[in-house]
């Protein structure tokens, strides 16, 4: 690599001339834009030196520029009938401004150019510098006329630029030019088989691919691939590679080129295992040069990672490193990056993210996404041998547009399709219909069938009776819980906003998470495997003091909730006791509620869009008259909602869900329902042996598992102590082997009894 001093000068018409400061060689290239100028003349050196390679290199280091001024009186001659010239100086000095460039040789002498007016000339001293410019400047200006002083006027602006060449070092050095050990350990070539397999065809991309694939070939810039998270970025970057070295293969005889040009890697990965200070830059380093040998790019799957990696903060970052580098075109870099990541690039590193041309992928219409899943499908059937239903592709378009309507085109849904036909490797099947979409829709989301499939009824009343025997003498709870899936089931949700934003109040222990529960199954249960990740509880009261919403949102990377909702978004989030909170995290939640998404300082969003948020509180509960099992008016959580949460926050919540006090028949249906899980536990559901017991027993739980100040939550701790462990006692006396029922009961010790048939 060798760096060549340039001068670059516009001129009144807008175009421009970048010329090389070689007191050897007068090169220069002529465009219509700076960058134009600076490639055609980087190109021309690098042909020069590789054919001439014993050529003198540039020795001018570090050069500096200053534009100093000059007074001149121009003159004219007039020749006499004797032939003797006549000098009529003009009456006034004009101020002559002059370019100087300087700098120190290899040879330790200090040369400085006078670019405009063609002149050299060596100093001893910088504060020198301007009497010789004047010096040489009047001297080579003597005589002149005004128009011929006019024509060595100065241009509109001048700036000093450095090119950075890789000159073929085969006569230099015996060093190969091919050799890429660091870029080989940090980075995979795009153009390798194995890799573009990952990558399918960019249909419907087609002039974007063209674009790309034009800049890469004439302009050699850098370049970030802008779009929303899956719409095709890396495909479209392994679609132009494909066809960058397709031309090369068909067209390209230079036995000296190599292979492969595109090398990917990401942030983290050029940094692994550097421990030391200074480490990674030396690797980074290495990197550059060596792609820079074989005329390479490197391609990074994240831009704003590069400025969240390397040191503390941006200014020590990867991206600090790179952007002296990506100004002298030493490295060439392609990125990818989503809008709201390259504001955050802009915000944290300005001035970084304008060394990139921007190539910007549209938003796929439903014509254009269904192509796309149609050609992707039919690529694959030949593969698999296998029939694909037409109607297929219009199906995993609607499902995901209905119930993933955040999520871009084509994206996941194409990854969906793979997936399908991945599974028929299994299944053996030799037809792929819109039931094996559901199912394995089903399997992704755990959404039942009822919600995918239009024609499927939806009873209110079914939904409601389901929510009854889940939650015990709740009936407003359960109502606005139906009503929710109801609305839901019929596609009435606003699509840009979560499923839900309830906040369910009233005392301890009266059903409020069990409610909770009871939703995520209903929606989201339907995936046995997964159903555990379907409910996310936050104990709201670790979100307190200082430094709250950090921990809530995560600093550097995303809290451990955060990346479970990105993993599975249709989920239940519970935010229990909400009232606990600092009040920045309820400003945090302010776009979570109303957009539906979260948005950290990295530009990184999270939706939530298909998930239902609950937030339960105590609020209010204080003034229950609970001894009276709620013969009291009960108190108005709304107003006391009202008073406690800013207006901002408040208004973002669809309801206020009141829970009511237990009263003596509720804690008895909830004791009867308690049993009953105890009766479906693995001592029975393995033998098959059911499980009875007594009124009295009922009663005498109901009586000793209630308190009104904590309502059903002693419930479970006395069927516990008081049926289960004497139970397991005698079970383990007398097994169940056998045995076809077995009937509890208390007897006058209130101790307990069972009898097996």
């Amino acid at each position: 690599m060798e760096r060549f001093p340039v001068l670059v000068w516009e001129d009144f018409q807008g175009n421009f001339t970048a010329s090389l400061l070689d007191t050897e060689n007068s090169i220069a290239a002529y465009a219509a834009t700076a960058d134009e100028a600076l490639l055609q003349l980087k190109d021309y050196i690098s042909w020069l030196y590789d054919k001439n390679p014993w050529q003198i290199l540039p020795d001018l280091s570090n050069p500096k520029m200053l534009t100093f001024r000059v007074d001149i009186r121009p003159e004219y001659r007039v020749s006499n009938n004797d032939g003797e010239d006549r000098i009529y100086p003009c009456e006034q000095t004009f101020p002559f401004h002059v370019v100087a460039v300087y700098g120190q040789q290899e040879s330790g002498n200090f040369l400085a150019i006078l670019p405009t007016l063609n002149i050299h000339f060596y100093y001893y001293e910088e504060s020198a510098i301007k009497g010789l410019v004047t010096h040489y400047t009047e001297e080579n200006l003597k005589g002149l006329t005004p128009r011929e002083v006019a024509r060595l006027l100065p241009p509109k602006k001048v700036f000093l630029e450095e090119l950075t060449v890789n000159i073929s070092s085969k006569n230099r050095d015996h060093k190969s030019t091919s050799q890429i050990e660091i870029v080989a350990e940090v980075a995979e070539p795009i153009g390798e088989k194995s890799l573009l397999k990952r990558y399918g065809k960019a249909w419907e991309r087609e002039p974007e691919v063209a674009d790309l694939v034009e800049r890469i070939k004439k302009e050699k810039p850098n370049i970030i691939i802008l779009g929303e998270p899956g719409s095709g970025k890396s495909t479209l970057l392994a679609d132009a590679v494909r066809q960058i070295e397709k031309r090369r293969d068909e067209n390209d005889d230079d036995e000296n080129r190599f292979e492969h040009k595109f090398w990917l890697s990401s942030s983290a990965r050029l940094i692994s295992g550097m421990k030391y200070l200074g480490q990674w830059e030396e690797r980074c380093e290495q990197v550059i040069a060596e792609l820079a040998n074989i005329d390479g790019y490197l391609c990074i799957e994240n831009l704003l990672d590069l400025i969240k990696v390397g040191g503390s903060s941006s200014q020590d970052s990867l991206a600090m490193f790179f952007i002296p580098y990506l100004k002298r075109r030493e490295l060439r870099l392609i990125a990818e990056a989503t809008p709201s990541e390259l504001d955050a690039c802009r915000r944290l590193l300005p001035g970084f993210a304008d060394l990139f041309q921007i190539i910007k992928l549209q938003e796929f219409t439903r014509d254009k996404a269904v192509t796309v899943l149609d050609r992707t499908a039919n690529s694959l059937k030949h593969s698999f041998s296998v029939e694909v239903d037409p109607k297929l592709p219009d199906m995993v378009y609607r499902l995901f547009k209905r119930f993933a309507p955040y999520q871009s085109f084509p994206g996941k849904s194409v990854e969906f399709v793979r997936g399908l036909f991945d599974k028929l490797t299994v299944s053996k099947n030799s037809l792929l219909g819109n039931k094996d979409v559901i199912n394995q829709f089903i399997q992704q989301t755990g959404l039942s069938e009822l919600f995918l499939v239009d024609e499927l009824p939806l009873h209110p009343d079914n939904v409601l009776n389901y929510f009854r025997s889940q939650v015990i003498g709740q009936e407003e709870a359960c109502q606005i819980a139906t009503n929710l899936v109801t609305t839901f089931k019929a596609g009435l949700n606003d699509p840009n906003r979560p499923i839900g934003v309830f906040l369910f109040c009233g005392p301890t222990g009266v059903g409020k998470t069990e409610l909770a529960k009871a939703i995520s199954r209903f929606f989201f249960g339907h995936n046995q495997k997964s159903k555990d990740e379907r409910f996310i509880r936050l104990d709201m009261s670790e979100y307190s003091g200082f430094f709250a919403a950090e921990r809530f949102l995560g600093d550097k990377e995303p809290s451990e909730w955060i990346k479970k909702v990105r993993h599975q978004p249709f989920v239940v989030i519970l935010l229990d006791e909400i009232e606990k909170a600092s009040p920045e995290v309820f400003d945090a939640m302010l776009s979570l509620f109303d957009e539906g998404r979260i948005t950290d300082k990295y530009g990184r969003v999270t939706y939530f869009r298909s998930a239902v948020i609950i937030m339960t509180s105590n609020i209010g509960a204080d003034k229950l008259d609970l001894i009276g099992f709620g013969k009291t008016p009960p108190p108005s959580y709304t107003s006391e909602a009202m008073s406690f949460f800013r207006p901002e926050f408040y208004n973002r919540i669809d309801t206020v869900v009141r829970f009511n006090p237990l009263n003596q028949q509720m804690i008895l249906e909830i004791t009867e329902k308690e049993l009953a899980q105890v009766a479906k536990r693995e001592a029975f559901s393995k033998t098959g042996v059911k499980l009875f017991w007594t009124k009295d027993l009922v009663l005498q739980v109901a009586k000793e598992g209630f308190d009104p100040r904590y309502g059903a939550r002693p419930l479970q701790r006395t069927i516990e102590s008081l049926v289960v462990a004497p139970l397991a006692h005698q079970l383990l006396i007398e097994p169940l082997t056998g045995k076809k029922s077995v009937e509890i009961s208390l007897d006058n010790n209130k101790k307990l009894l069972s009898h097996f048939t």
